[in-house]
């Protein structure tokens, strides 16, 4: 359960994924996740994952505009702050290719009645019970 989880919530791979790859029928992995309420914990991750980036973009931001400052005014260049912004710079491209995934247009919601829908209206309503492991 907490590799399905993990694939879902970190992994963004969809409940008929995860049921394949870990060879689950997909009525399990799907009661698991209204169960972890794993949609919500996706939303958790990823804000704070957005919430770190732009901080971390407007940390460097900041010592750049104090390494500048200090070069502008003749100022001996603090070798720390030059350091980390050099430590910073390769991990930029790291976060635009992550922000470009974040940044994607969700995927519009698939009309009518789909796999996940049915299983939940045989379950609440017919009082189907949910399919364990095949």
């Amino acid at each position: 359960m907490n590799e399905a989880e993990n694939l879902f919530v970190n992994k963004l791979k969809t409940v008929e994924t995860i049921a394949q790859e870990l060879n689950l029928c997909r009525k399990t992995v799907m009661n698991w996740k209204e169960k972890g309420d794993w949609d919500y914990k996706r939303q958790l991750y990823y804000k704070s994952k957005i919430t770190f980036h732009e901080e971390m973009y407007e940390f460097a931001r900041k010592l750049m505009k104090e390494i500048v400052a200090d070069m502008d005014e003749g100022n001996k260049v603090d070798a720390s702050k030059m350091y980390t912004f050099t430590k910073l710079i390769p991990m930029f491209t790291k976060v635009k290719g992550y922000e470009d995934v974040v940044a994607k247009p969700a995927k519009e919601q698939p009309k009518g009645l789909t796999p996940d829908i049915i299983a939940q209206i045989e379950q609440d309503i017919l009082g189907i019970p949910q399919q364990t492991e095949s």
